[in-house]
């Protein structure tokens, strides 16, 4: 299947792994893009320029396929050596980038000189204009539905898909439910040249996470996520568990007075624990809605073709339709 995506990336299929802390790492991110998609790279998770080097050294030899890195712009007291972990990922050669947070602005320049393409996440259409303004290559446009950060104006994929195609010049992706063929299409109809998928990836046998995680996420429903930070304007959508209702009381408990400080227990510093040890219970990690349509831990090989082969059903039964 050829999209503005996949001619832009060099992918085989319009499928993305989106940025996901303690995630994407190298064998996550060389799996995706030796199934025929993008595998990311998490930049913050390794955290120094160094580190990232030397994961993208070991993705480059999992893979000969592209791959991009994810680096998010938090607004923070100790901020990362951004322009080191800019520098290293123009040294290694990778040819994508998705930037989120706050406005990349400031690194576009670099990276254009260098040939690498950016896409930028954005849950709203007005980031996503001032991203194509900015001069990003590509958007991937967020739904409230997306497991980890849905914005604040809570518009889901149905509205804010087909709102993007209406304002956007730039090709981009739907992000937020994302999980199978059906995405997909649907995807597509809306606009979207492709999807990136969060959660669902997590529940494949190469994601570099602990058993506990891809278990928890094949037993949740779509009713098992929270929204956490709401009162901070910094919301969150997560999986719930002891910790997220704990966290969840104190918010209700504060009210308007809640302070960062009060929650910090259980979302600061928690991924480690969670992802690498399997303490389900040891704060707040990110998970979308989409856990509801997760049942099954397939290699991204079986999942990607998998999708692409549900895709492909799906597009000549509504041809046939269309024949009739």
């Amino acid at each position: 299947m050829k999209t503005a995506i996949t001619e832009m990336f060099g992918i085989q299929h319009p499928i993305i792994q989106g940025g996901m802390h303690y995630v994407g790492f190298a064998e996550m991110a060389s799996a995706v893009s030796n199934a025929g998609g993008l595998g990311i790279i998490t930049g913050l998770t390794q955290g120094t320029p160094e580190k990232l080097a030397n994961e993208i050294a070991r993705c480059r030899d999992m893979t000969d396929k592209p791959f991009g890195v994810n680096l998010t712009f938090l607004p923070t007291v100790n901020a990362p050596d951004y322009p080191g972990l800019v520098k290293v990922i123009i040294e290694g050669g990778v040819k994508v980038v998705e930037t989120a947070g706050n406005n990349p602005q400031q690194v576009l320049p670099y990276f254009k000189d260098a040939g690498i393409k950016v896409i930028h996440k954005c849950t709203s259409v007005r980031h996503a204009l001032k991203a194509q303004s900015i001069g990003c290559d590509a958007v991937s446009v967020d739904g409230f539905e997306c497991g980890g950060h849905p914005g604040e104006d809570d518009i889901p994929n149905m509205i804010l898909l087909p709102r993007a195609a209406d304002e956007l010049e730039i090709p981009f992706v739907s992000s937020g439910g994302m999980a199978d063929g059906r995405s997909l299409v649907a995807s597509l109809a809306m606009g979207a040249e492709g999807m990136n998928m969060g959660t669902r990836f997590i529940a494949t046998k190469e994601a570099p996470v602990h058993e506990n995680v891809k278990k928890a996420i094949v037993a949740a429903s779509e009713l098992d996520t929270r929204l956490v930070m709401r009162p901070l304007r910094n919301t969150e959508r997560v999986m719930t568990n002891d910790a997220v209702e704990e966290l969840l009381r104190i918010e209700k408990q504060k009210g308007d007075a809640l302070k960062f400080e009060d929650i910090i227990e259980q979302v600061a510093g928690v991924y480690p624990r969670i992802m690498m040890e399997g303490d389900m219970d040891a704060g707040a990690w990110s998970c979308g809605m989409v856990a509801g349509l997760i049942n099954d831990i397939p290699t991204c090989q079986e999942l990607i073709d998998r999708i692409m082969r549900q895709a492909e059903d799906i597009l000549e039964r509504m041809n046939a339709m269309a024949r009739a």
